[in-house]
């Protein structure tokens, strides 16, 4: 069975665009940099159905254009040159996932984290930072995220109105345990000059399922390593587009 690509719609979701909004955007990123393409609703469908996992390059083009994201934080597989693409019902758009198994270590199935609930739907972030260039001062981090859910795989991405830091996260849920990775693009005209910060970060999911609270690790501009506590606070459950459209704000 196909695997939905969570990643590209809740990168979607995250730019407030439907389906048909989005494969619009497309063919017009193709059209600016002069490589025109099909970009379909259907097509959109089968990328985020995960029935379609490797674009072509010039749709992965298009892709990074219209998100501001690599293909790889997209949950695609590297695009494939189009000589190799072989022409499939769509007219050659992108190949079809392959048929392999699950991986195994000396033929045992590697286990598979465990997720406890459905943690789909609209979350805020909160996290706490230390600025060494403001004579130490502590600084709050807010953004309205969407979290999708597949599995234990949880991607959580910004709303594009709620801060002027784009801010993603992929995250891992085994139990109540919460594990993965940060990544946050700066505001081209703030304090940090458009710079990029990544890191890792773990949290506990708490019995009621509407607050993860941990810690994240990231790399300071001088090169140190710096710490401090996060938080996910449950909002709504729904990831409809009136929905996103009431949080797409910044949050007071």
């Amino acid at each position: 069975m196909s695997t939905p690509n969570s990643s590209l719609r809740a990168a979607r979701m995250g730019l407030l665009m439907s389906q048909d909004d989005f494969a619009r955007a497309l063919r017009e990123a193709g059209q600016r940099t002069g490589e025109p393409n099909d970009a379909s609703k259907r097509l959109v469908q089968r990328w985020e159905a995960g029935v379609s996992t490797s674009p072509r390059p010039a749709y992965a083009r298009a892709l990074e254009a219209v998100t501001g994201l690599p293909i790889e934080v997209l949950g695609f597989t590297t695009p494939v040159p189009q000589d190799r693409v072989a022409a499939d019902g769509n007219g050659g758009h992108d190949l079809g996932t392959s048929p392999t198994g699950i991986a195994a270590v000396h033929g045992s199935p590697i286990a598979q984290p465990t997720p406890r609930g459905n943690y789909s739907g609209v979350w805020l972030s909160r996290y706490e930072y230390v600025s060494s260039g403001r004579g130490n001062d502590v600084f709050t981090g807010l953004h309205y995220v969407v979290i999708l859910q597949h599995g234990a795989r949880l991607t959580v991405r910004s709303l594009p109105g709620s801060s002027d830091s784009p801010l993603m996260m992929d995250l891992t849920i085994d139990g109540n345990v919460v594990t993965g990775t940060w990544t946050e693009q700066t505001a081209p005209d703030g304090y940090y000059r458009g710079a990029r910060y990544h890191g890792a970060i773990q949290m506990l999911a708490e019995p009621t399922g509407r607050r993860f609270t941990g810690k994240w690790v990231g790399f300071g501009k001088e090169m140190d390593v710096n710490t401090g506590p996060w938080e996910l606070l449950f909002q709504d459950a729904s990831t409809n587009k009136a929905t996103l459209d009431r949080y797409n704000q910044r949050p007071e």
